[in-house]
């Protein structure tokens, strides 16, 4: 960990800005003064989406293993096989030079109005956090890491990147918060 705080410490402001918005959609901006390099990211965990060129304006995708989606996954209620998938995963993020997947998405199932609801888990915070925690330590177990989405009371697809969603204490920890807190303390989403 020193070494980090040590690189850190090194960074100018412009470069630790550069690393919040990234060199494109699918990368970090790398530091090469300091050793570090770009990383690589994918959308999608229930496939490894990639793009040929990262910096071109053309997002067609590259033929990728389409994983089941988190809906369906949650459904057989299976750590062990969720684990399994997220290592299958893992191996073709390697393969395909992917550093952290953008993945497993743990948002609530509040509304059918919401259309990411097939990118989460399940509507029960329990569950969602279990099979969350199990998907990261599936992924992370072969050194890719993994990216714990979306915001927590994101249900909506309309104004998604603007809206302000009023949600009481109560509900937040109760219903919104768990799943998050089970995946990072079990899983360690990131590490």
């Amino acid at each position: 960990m020193n070494s980090i705080q040590s690189i850190i410490d090194q960074m100018t402001l412009e470069e630790k800005a550069a690393l919040c918005t990234g060199a494109s959609s699918w990368t970090t901006t790398p530091i090469e003064r300091l050793g570090v390099p770009d990383i690589v990211v994918s959308d999608g965990p229930h496939g490894v989406r990639r793009v040929p060129d990262v910096h071109a304006m053309n997002k067609q995708s590259l033929p990728a293993t389409c994983f089941p989606t988190a809906s369906s996954l949650a459904s057989t209620w299976n750590i062990d096989l969720i684990h399994e998938m997220g290592q299958a995963l893992a191996e073709e993020c390697i393969a395909l030079g992917v550093d952290i997947v953008l993945g497993p998405g743990v948002n609530m199932k509040r509304t059918p109005l919401c259309g990411r609801n097939f990118e989460y888990f399940s509507e029960d915070p329990f569950l969602a956090g279990e099979l969350a925690a199990s998907f990261i330590n599936g992924v992370q177990s072969k050194g890719v890491g993994t990216s714990l989405k979306h915001f927590a009371a994101n249900n909506q697809e309309t104004r998604r990147f603007s809206i302000n969603a009023i949600v009481d204490e109560r509900t937040l920890r109760e219903i919104y918060l768990p799943a998050f807190e089970s995946a990072v303390k079990k899983g360690n989403p990131g590490r």
